[in-house]
């Protein structure tokens, strides 16, 4: 086919690396492997690959696959992201250049609805109070550490918030009944009949924030987004309501988010996800006994590891041979995408 590949790496320390090379190099597609520092490296390496599986990079507003890259990308037909985010691409000027960008949307359901679960259920039972506590040879039947650990409310009949509502928050739906929590959702892109499918009750903000007892939040990490739950947002949560974050770290303000764990305006907190990652050592919300942070863990499973690093391979297997992909972030390019590439572009094999 004489096509090119680029399996391009702009992240350091991303551990055990799985490749596809073979759904590749099968069908006559050439894979080159490069390490990217910056915007520089990317447009150096990637300029003639016809498809691009990309590793990491920096959340928005500062993409490293944007307008000034293709401009001088002559044949990318495809970028596919090994995540469910896409932070790095920016999609509109993908669209406009005729570039597919792809994603893995249903890698780590379950595991992270089962993260948010988890740390629902750690918050609700006070486990960032409890571990310590017990560690340190004080019995939770002692009355003076229950006194430190109540209230100790019901979890059973308490609202639990979603912001967003794609494929994790709708796993998260049918796990938190099952312990009886009533759901709400605030996402204002999804058509209201899936509102419907699920038995869900669509609400504002606003509302969301005031009546839920734990917020949690699915958002996409965009440049509308990002510190979206800001100290305004904080302000309108109940004093006894905890914040859950298993999204993005960009999505909040975490100086605010500090203020509202240390002066009561929020009992607490459960993250998965911090800005930057790693953290910084100093970050002050690792020093705080009311959040439980489980180091951007959600993710991870056995299976869904080997589905993460297989997902991209595929996809641009798929786009170089003619077909749409499966996990496309942008349908809206198909017209640019045909016209470019020509009428054969899609076409299933």
């Amino acid at each position: 086919m004489g096509m090119k590949a680029v399996h391009t790496f702009f992240i350091e320390g991303f551990p055990d690396f799985i490749t596809y090379e073979e759904l590749l190099t099968d069908a006559g597609i050439e894979v080159h492997k490069t390490f990217c520092m910056n915007k520089d490296d990317i447009v150096k390496n990637c300029a003639e690959a016809d498809g691009i599986i990309a590793i990491g990079g920096k959340m928005v507003p500062e993409y490293y696959f944007g307008e000034e890259a293709f401009k001088e990308f002559n044949k990318c037909k495809v970028i596919a992201c090994m995540s469910t985010g896409y932070d790095s691409v920016d999609v509109e000027a993908a669209t406009r250049h005729g570039i597919c960008v792809v994603n893995v949307p249903d890698y780590c359901i379950e595991e992270v609805s089962d993260q948010v679960m988890a740390l629902i259920l750690g918050c609700s039972r006070k486990f960032y109070k409890v571990l310590p506590l017990v560690r340190n040879g004080r019995w939770t039947l002692s009355p003076d550490v229950m006194a430190q650990l109540r209230p100790v409310p019901r979890l059973m009949g308490q609202t639990l918030g979603l912001i967003g509502f794609g494929n994790i928050p709708r796993a998260v739906v049918h796990k938190a009944r099952a312990f009886g929590m009533r759901v709400i959702t605030y996402s204002p892109h999804v058509p209201e009949a899936m509102f419907a499918v699920f038995r869900i009750e669509a609400v504002g903000l606003d509302q969301l924030l005031a009546e839920s007892d734990y917020v949690s939040m699915h958002a996409a990490l965009t440049p509308h987004t990002e510190k979206m739950m800001s100290m305004e947002q904080f302000k309108k949560m109940k004093p006894t309501a905890y914040f859950i974050n298993t999204a993005r770290g960009g999505l909040v303000d975490e100086q605010a988010l500090h203020t509202a764990l240390t002066e009561g305006i929020i009992a607490g907190a459960g993250l998965d996800v911090l800005e930057p990652e790693p953290p910084v050592i100093s970050n002050p919300l690792l020093t705080l006994d009311n959040v439980l942070v489980t180091g951007h863990f959600g993710h991870y499973s056995e299976e869904s590891h080997v589905e993460l690093f297989r997902r991209p391979w595929e996809e641009v297997a798929r786009v170089l041979q003619g077909q749409w992909p499966r996990g496309l972030v942008n349908p809206e390019v198909k017209e640019k995408a045909t016209s470019k590439w020509g009428t054969h572009f899609g076409k299933p094999l």
